[in-house]
């Protein structure tokens, strides 16, 4: 099993909500945090997440957990829902970055993603989740790449990869029907000519009879 569905699996799913996606992070500037409530420096890894209630009407929410060194168990820290979100900052319009930030109505964190791929996914997943669930306001996404807000993100592609697939099997039936018509057709004319033969026939041997 990945982390990520260890963390679905122990942390939401006993909550009846469902993971959307999570990014391993870390933060850009140093936070003063007493050492005993973390640990240590370097002592746990860092995952934001966002979930969905599977109960109607839905609500999303943005979960910090963590994983202590040492320890399988994962740890809900803050949390905030989709409605609490000001600003999503992608750091840099013009390449993809680890960094971004999240701005709430009483926090402000910093990150860096493990990957500028792992970074762009959640910056998507967030982005789509917001335009569906936001009740209120919906957050400002600044200094993103168009890629990530727009008809390229990973969930339009995979809607228009389906499409593509609904609009080539509709074709291929399409031609099949008119491949088969052409046939029909044919079978028609063969026979309209077998019976215009045969009528034919009988009045030429009808003819030398008499």
């Amino acid at each position: 099993m990945s982390i990520k569905s260890a963390i679905n699996k122990e942390v939401f799913i006993p909550h009846d909500e469902k993971m959307l996606v999570a990014a391993q992070v870390k933060r850009r500037t140093k936070k003063k945090i007493p050492f005993l409530a973390t640990g240590g420096q370097g002592d746990y890894m860092t995952f934001i997440c966002i979930s969905v209630t599977n109960k109607k009407p839905s609500c999303v929410s943005i979960t910090k957990v963590k994983q202590f060194q040492g320890s399988s168990a994962f740890t809900k820290r803050s949390q905030w829902t989709i409605d609490q979100l000001r600003q999503v900052n992608g750091i840099d319009s013009n390449k993809d970055c680890p960094e971004f930030d999240l701005m709430f109505e009483n926090a402000f964190d910093q990150w860096v993603a493990c990957s500028a791929g792992e970074k762009c996914t959640f910056i998507q997943i967030l982005h789509h989740t917001c335009q569906r669930y936001s009740s209120a306001q919906k957050p400002v996404f600044a200094n993103c790449q168009s890629k990530l807000l727009g008809g390229n993100s990973i969930l339009h592609s995979a809607a228009d990869s389906v499409t593509s697939a609904v609009q080539k099997a509709s074709q291929a039936l399409n031609e099949r029907g008119e491949r088969l018509g052409r046939a029909e057709e044919r079978t028609a004319d063969m026979m309209n000519s077998a019976e215009q033969f045969s009528v034919t026939a009988q009045k030429l041997a009808m003819k030398h009879k008499c």
